[in-house]
């Protein structure tokens, strides 16, 4: 007799019952089919029910009746061997239930005895838990969105308030926080490569490099093996030690491919397969490597237009063209003329040590310009002319002569005192009018277009005021 055996006469049935009873998981024993023999209080709190209504209940009619689902004793009978599960009881509580058999002395089931412990709150806390790590990692990712929003506004801030500019920078903000390829068209001078800069420091890529390539910069000879490397001896005048591309150098960050218009046709395919599998070759390899790099493409050209014309692939355009963005022109922004202008003006002052500051002519003139060379433009003349001004207020005499023209009408023309009559006085103003167009839109359509009339009204203008017309391409007229 095993010292186990030796010590059980000495317990009670009570004692049983009582240690039962006081454990806060449930015990439930049935017989070898499932009719309900004893449990104790826990799991006749957890049942709604009292044992005089359990005991010598079927299991399986008290799962049918919604008590427990399901029922651990019945899944223990029916895969003959212990069994663990989640069960509902009352449709409201979840437990997690092991289902044990006791066999008699031939090894057969005599007894099922099921243990619950009650998960409902670790499962509720579990998921509250798995909610708050959400929220604190998106919580995270905003901070760190507006951390490097703060450092872009200390390195070179992106000045505008009109309606379109703050529609981009809203946009911006949401291609920044996604890894998709990106699209940047504008004219020339907007800003394109600024633009794909912000979109980088905004990025969770922002501490990786940001490898700018020129596509028209580059010659065609030479733009393959820029891009994806060489091995050794690849071609001919080959370092011996081969070259690293600068897809290679991206790794982790971000390529920019300024002026993708002009990547030459052969080579699209290779950007192509970067695109889809983010796998290049170099040249004179053999096989092939894997790059973490996003895609920022930009172009001042249409390109839809070059599909059609067959010169550029019509897959990598839709390829790149997945989150396109369009920089508006200056010209379409007035709002945001002044504020530029006193932006660079006070980094111009501090980079030059001046105190120059605009007068109320200069401004006016300036804002009237349409700026053709967009921001780059603006940004340009302002150092120019904080460096060559003669004095700390800009005057109209400061400005180049293209932008001079532009300023108001001669005053004289305007005058009571003057002894021309009224028409005189209007053809003088209109012929004014059209040298100064002249000069800004320097052919005819243009200026015609900039007046609001037709092109042969403006040329038979230009005969009535005796206007002379510099370049030959003003001098044709759409009939």
């Amino acid at each position: 007799m095993d010292k186990e055996t030796e010590i059980l006469p000495e317990f009670k049935m009570s004692h049983l019952i009582g240690i039962l009873n006081a454990l806060a998981d449930g015990i439930y024993i049935s017989d070898a089919v499932g009719t309900t023999l004893w449990l104790n209080n826990a799991s006749e709190k957890l049942c709604g029910l009292s044992k005089s209504e359990l005991i010598g209940r079927n299991v399986a009619e008290l799962e049918a009746m919604g008590i427990f689902n399901p029922s651990i004793n019945r899944m223990v009978l029916e895969a003959g061997k212990t069994t663990t599960t989640i069960q509902l009881v009352n449709n409201r509580s979840r437990f997690l239930v092991t289902g044990h058999i006791i066999p008699d002395e031939h090894g057969k089931p005599e007894l099922i005895v099921g243990h619950a412990r009650d998960i409902t709150e670790a499962v509720r806390t579990s998921s509250q838990l798995e909610e708050t790590v959400e929220l604190l990692k998106r919580y995270s990712q905003e901070i760190d969105l507006m951390k490097r929003e703060v450092q872009n506004s200390l390195s070179g801030a992106l000045i505008g308030s009109s309606r379109s500019y703050l529609s981009l920078l809203e946009l911006l903000k949401k291609v920044a926080i996604v890894d998709t390829t990106v699209l940047i068209t504008g004219e020339t001078g907007v800003g394109k490569t600024f633009h794909a800069e912000h979109i980088h420091r905004l990025s969770d890529r922002c501490d990786a490099p940001f490898i700018h390539v020129n596509c028209s910069a580059i010659p065609e000879s030479l733009i393959e093996s820029e891009l994806f490397g060489y091995q050794k001896g690849a071609f001919t005048g080959a370092s011996q030690t081969g070259k690293i591309g600068l897809v290679k150098m991206a790794d982790k960050g971000t390529l920019f491919l300024d002026e993708i218009s002009e990547l030459p046709f052969h080579l699209q395919s290779k950007l192509l397969l970067l695109l889809q599998n983010k796998t290049y070759m170099p040249i004179g390899d053999t096989k092939t490597y894997t790059a973490d790099v996003r895609i920022i493409a930009a172009t001042n050209a249409n390109l839809l237009d070059l599909v059609k014309i067959g010169k550029f692939r019509h897959d990598l355009y839709y390829r790149l063209n997945v989150l396109p963005i369009n920089v508006p022109p200056l010209r379409e922004r007035t709002e945001d003329i002044f504020p530029l202008l006193y932006f660079y003006l006070q980094k111009f002052n501090t980079k030059h040590n001046q105190k120059r500051k605009f007068s109320p002519e200069v401004l006016d003139v300036l804002h009237q310009y349409e700026w053709p060379g967009n921001v780059r433009e603006l940004e340009n003349l302002v150092e120019r002319i904080v460096i060559t001004a003669r004095n700390d207020e800009i005057q109209n005499a400061d400005l180049p002569e293209e932008l001079r023209s532009i300023s108001m009408i001669d005053e004289s023309l305007l005058a009571l005192s003057s002894n021309l009559s009224l028409t005189e006085r209007v053809e003088q103003i209109e012929a004014e009018l059209i040298k100064q167009a002249l000069k800004q839109h320097k052919s005819s359509r243009k200026t015609a277009a900039a007046l609001g009339i037709t092109q042969s009204l403006f040329m038979r203008r230009v005969k009535k005021y005796g206007i002379v017309l510099d370049s030959p391409e003003s001098v044709s007229v759409d009939v």
